[in-house]
């Protein structure tokens, strides 16, 4: 039977399981089965499952996947959490390092123990309060953020004719200027409300600066209580040099039975 090792983390509460697949032997066609081993409680749980892959462009590459086993071009705060485990695992040399997603380059740099912070390439705007932050997602500002109905909206929106046939995030955030924004966000592929995301953040941040009267650094409040930092510039067209700061946390570590997860509807 195949043992793979893994190791648990958070970024603001984004859970995730992370697997050194320097050997490149991690059965990334088995969507069923990746999507069992992040199911709760019968298997780990996570919000989502990424590998780390050699490259010959960068330190490593990035490899990330939904909780439904689908894979998905970017993470923000799965990249923060795969910069702190690729330097455990000596895939980045040092604390500064550059690493490969499907959503491009992404420089990243470990401030301190428990604290990453990300460059990540500049959003693509799509249309009104819709930004693709390697990602897409529905930006919804209201008024209150607590009280909406997360679950309920974000699944109506998220799939909506507007976003066929691949769907959207969608982030309900509630803006307070000069520099703030409450966010909760319902995520493509985890299907539910999720603790935080980072891509989210990044995106309300630049919809909050382009059109809502923000400045930078924006400091973006997530569902479970953490507090994630947008920094960059905006020149009134175009946004650069954007980063994400926050924490990062080691869990725990493991090995899982490959075969014996059990499949869904198998």
């Amino acid at each position: 039977m195949k043992q793979i090792p893994f190791v648990k983390m958070h970024g603001a509460g984004n859970d995730f399981v992370l697997v050194d697949d320097l050997a490149g032997d991690f059965p990334i066609e088995d969507h069923r089965r990746i999507a069992a081993m992040a199911t709760r409680p019968d298997g780990i749980g996570c919000e989502g499952v990424i590998l780390v892959q050699r490259s010959d462009k960068a330190d490593f590459r990035m490899r990330f996947f939904n909780p439904d086993g689908t894979e998905a071009e970017m993470c923000g705060n799965g990249a923060r959490c795969v910069a702190a485990f690729a330097r455990e695992i000596g895939a980045a040399k040092s604390d500064s390092m550059t690493f490969e997603t499907a959503a491009g380059a992404v420089g990243a740099e470990i401030l301190e123990p428990g604290l990453v912070k990300i460059s990540v390439p500049p959003p693509r705007d799509k249309g009104e309060d819709f930004v693709i932050a390697g990602v897409p997602h529905k930006i919804v500002p209201v008024e209150n953020v607590a009280k909406v109905d997360v679950v309920g909206s974000g699944r109506f929106i998220r799939n909506s004719e507007e976003f066929a046939p691949d769907g959207t995030n969608v982030d309900f955030v509630t803006y307070r200027q000069p520099n703030r924004a409450m966010v909760r966000t319902y995520e493509r592929g985890v299907e539910a409300e999720t603790g935080a995301c980072g891509t989210g953040a990044i995106a309300s941040a630049v919809i909050g600066v382009a059109d809502y009267g923000l400045e930078f650094p924006v400091r973006v409040t997530t569902f479970m209580g953490y507090d994630l930092m947008i920094d960059g510039s905006y020149d009134g067209e175009n946004f650069s040099g954007l980063t994400l700061t926050g924490p990062v946390k080691r869990l725990f570590s493991g090995v899982i039975d490959w075969d014996s997860l059990d499949l869904v509807n198998e």
